[in-house]
C-alpha cells in the first residue's frame, strides 16, 4: 500500500486525481475526484472553519479509489492508510469512517438523498447498518464529524461548480500536517 510522506507528495496525488473517476468505467459520480474532493473540502470549511482536520479529510477521503482502482468498498481504508502518517489518526479515522456513515443515514435517515452512483455501491459496502451496527456506530467519538463528511460526500457532485484550487488548500494541509 502507498504511503504519503510529504505534504508535496500528497498535493502531487491529489492534482493526479484530475480526469479520474470513482469508478473505473465512469459511471458513479458525475465529476471526477478531484472536483468532487474539493467541492466536499470547501463544503467543510464554510460550515465548520475551525475544523481544518476535517475540511483536509474531505479534501483526501477518495484517494482510496485512485490507489486502488476499482475497489469501492475499501476506497476509505486505502485513504486511510495512505495519509495517517502524514496527516494523523484523526483525519485518516474520517476518511475511513465515511463510508461507514453512508451505511449508518441509508439506515436512519430516509430522508437523506444519496447519488445514484452511491446507492448503487451501497450493498458492496455492507448495506445499510443493523440496528446493532447504529448503536455501537452513535457512541464513536468521531461520530459526528464523519457524519458531517458524509453529508458534504454526498452534496459535492456538482457538475461545474466553482470551488477553490487544489493550491489553494497547500497551506491548511501543511498545518494539518504539522499539527500531527
Amino acid at each position: 500500500m502507498k504511503v504519503v510522506s510529504t505534504v508535496d507528495e500528497l498535493m502531487a496525488l491529489l492534482a493526479d486525481t484530475a480526469d479520474v473517476w470513482d469508478m473505473p468505467d465512469r459511471s458513479g459520480d458525475p465529476v471526477d475526484i478531484l472536483d468532487h474532493d474539493r467541492q466536499c473540502a470547501e463544503l467543510l470549511r464554510q460550515r465548520f472553519p475551525d475544523d481544518e482536520e476535517l475540511q483536509v479529510a474531505g479534501l483526501v477521503h477518495d484517494i482510496g479509489h485512485h490507489l486502488v482502482p476499482g475497489d469501492d468498498a475499501g476506497h476509505g481504508r486505502h485513504g486511510a492508510a495512505a495519509v495517517r502518517t502524514l496527516l494523523g489518526p484523526r483525519v485518516a479515522r474520517l476518511i475511513e469512517l465515511h463510508v461507514t456513515a453512508k451505511r449508518y443515514l441509508a439506515a436512519v435517515d430516509s430522508g437523506h438523498a444519496l447519488s445514484p452512483s452511491s446507492r448503487r455501491t451501497l450493498l458492496a459496502q455492507g448495506g445499510p447498518m443493523t440496528p446493532g451496527e447504529v448503536a455501537a456506530f452513535e457512541s464513536d467519538p468521531d461520530f459526528q464529524a464523519a457524519l458531517e463528511l458524509r453529508r458534504a460526500d454526498d452534496a459535492g457532485k456538482v457538475v461545474g461548480l466553482s470551488v477553490r484550487s487544489l493550491e489553494s488548500w497547500r497551506p491548511v494541509v501543511r498545518r494539518v500536517a504539522a499539527a500531527r
